[in-house]
């Protein structure tokens, strides 16, 4: 379990350390089922990175929800918050700035773990505050569907598990037809720009957590084992 573990911690550090954009800038999205680091590809998608780091450091992004959640394709959020019963007072967010123009020509795909622009339908150029993580290759969203396709500014680097672990949320309808809703609060607790230094510190204390964690279950794993050789008495 341990040398599992460290696998993962060389393979976080090999992408962050081999990356093809040595002056990337790098985020922290802080949920309430954990921290997911991402990559943001400012060479390929400027216009969608700039937007997203400018919410990010106003603090827009701080007690948004991820409202929408579809398994096996992605989830949804930075637009929404609520205040009060959840999912009774959720709504949109005030303050969203003008829609961008949409980079979606710009070579990136939507494959699993990238985050993209979400925008409204027929109109390509609306792409405001809320994203979205890819949890499946999605090549159809690639492709000109009204127009333009959706663009993808951004990947996950680390934190995927936190990814999975909120497309696993039940869903529900709310009374005014919105679908795919978690019936429990997603909260993006923060949003935070960071270095690849940074991001580097981010990722590999989180490996370390899990290793100790893994340790930790071993050990208890070992006594249980120990207990049972014994007849099951201490």
């Amino acid at each position: 379990m341990r040398h599992s573990a460290l696998k993962v911690l060389a393979f976080f550090l090999a992408v962050l350390g081999t990356s093809q954009l040595a002056a990337a800038d790098y985020a922290t999205i802080k949920t309430s089922a954990g921290t997911i680091v991402i990559e943001l590809d400012n060479a390929k998608a400027p216009i969608s990175v700039a937007n997203f780091e400018q919410y990010a450091k106003e603090g827009y992004y701080d007690g948004t929800l991820f409202h929408r959640v579809m398994p096996g394709f992605m989830i949804q959020g930075g637009g929404f918050d609520f205040h009060g019963v959840y999912p009774q007072t959720m709504h949109k967010k005030p303050g969203a700035k003008a829609g961008i123009k949409n980079e979606w020509q710009n070579g990136l795909k939507n494959g699993r773990g990238t985050l993209a622009m979400a925008r409204l339908g027929n109109q390509p150029d609306s792409g405001t505050n809320q994203f979205f993580i890819n949890l499946s290759d999605n090549d159809f969203l690639d492709q000109p569907r009204d127009g333009a396709g959706y663009a993808v500014f951004a990947k996950v680097v680390a934190g995927m598990d936190v990814v999975d672990r909120i497309a696993g949320v039940p869903t529900t309808r709310l009374p005014n037809g919105m679908a795919d809703v978690p019936q429990k609060e997603v909260l993006i607790e923060s949003v935070k720009i960071l270095s690849k230094d940074q991001a580097m510190s981010v990722v590999v204390a989180d490996a370390e957590a899990k290793v100790k964690a893994l340790e930790a279950e071993l050990a208890a794993a070992k006594k249980t084992l120990e207990t049972l050789k014994k007849g099951g008495s201490e």
